[in-house]
């Protein structure tokens, strides 16, 4: 086997990996979410354990909280202008095949959430304190956090942007339990479609993203050769 040939294996088994990786995870999500469904109406007991430890009044501060989190995270907001944004941010530094690989993700995640709510129909909790659409598993805002939270750090492969990427997960997971628009069982399957569906589109979009980062690094290249003419 000759170096190049060497080298585009080793190239292929990180993003066969995620490929892998998304289709477990989603593989899951689907299996929790069939769970749910034959085990009938009522919730796990974490489930239940979850949601009682927020039936009281609601903190004021918390619920402005999960309420500003439930604008950012779900409808017209997650759903069109947070990928329109972000792809529009990638364009501008040049990493179209990137803002591609980021509004597909957002699409194909959203698509997955919506086929399994309607497959499973799981009812949600009856104390919700807003207002929402069909189906309480998954939770589509915490799926949505998934996602890009998984494509900034496939994008940005940094331990800061992983970190803030976990945290804003398990917030936007808060607040969706705080409001009783979702079990807690629900939102960990969101955060499995969200995060499945960005792996596999990752390695999709692989060999299309390192186009990118070729054009980048000539792109540097040329402007390092150029200060060094000018200044010899």
């Amino acid at each position: 086997m000759d170096a190049a040939a060497i080298e585009d294996v080793l190239d292929t088994r990180p993003q066969r990996f995620r490929a892998v990786v998304g289709v477990v995870l989603i593989a899951l999500a689907c299996g929790l979410g069939a769970w749910v469904f034959f085990r009938g109406p009522s919730p796990f007991a974490v489930d239940v354990w979850w949601n009682q430890l927020f039936a009281a009044a609601p903190s004021q501060p918390v619920y402005v909280f999960a309420l500003a989190m439930d604008t950012v995270g779900g409808h017209l907001t997650a759903v069109l202008v947070v990928p329109v944004l972000g792809a529009l941010a990638l364009l501008f530094v040049r990493r179209r095949w990137s803002a591609l690989y980021f509004l597909a993700a957002s699409v194909g995640s959203a698509l997955l959430v919506q086929v399994l709510k309607h497959t499973f129909g799981r009812a949600r909790p009856e104390d919700i304190l807003i207002l929402s659409d069909y189906g309480s598993f998954p939770s589509g805002h915490t799926a949505n956090a998934a996602t890009i939270a998984v494509v900034a750090a496939v994008l940005f492969p940094r331990a800061w942007v992983r970190v803030v990427g976990v945290a804003w997960v398990v917030l936007m997971a808060f607040s969706r339990t705080y409001l009783h628009a979702h079990w807690l069982s629900d939102t960990a399957g969101g955060a499995l479609v969200g995060a499945g569906a960005a792996l596999v589109l990752a390695a999709a979009f692989s060999r299309l993203r390192a186009r990118d980062e070729d054009r980048l690094t000539i792109r540097r290249l040329r402007k390092t050769d150029a200060v060094r003419e000018s200044s010899s």
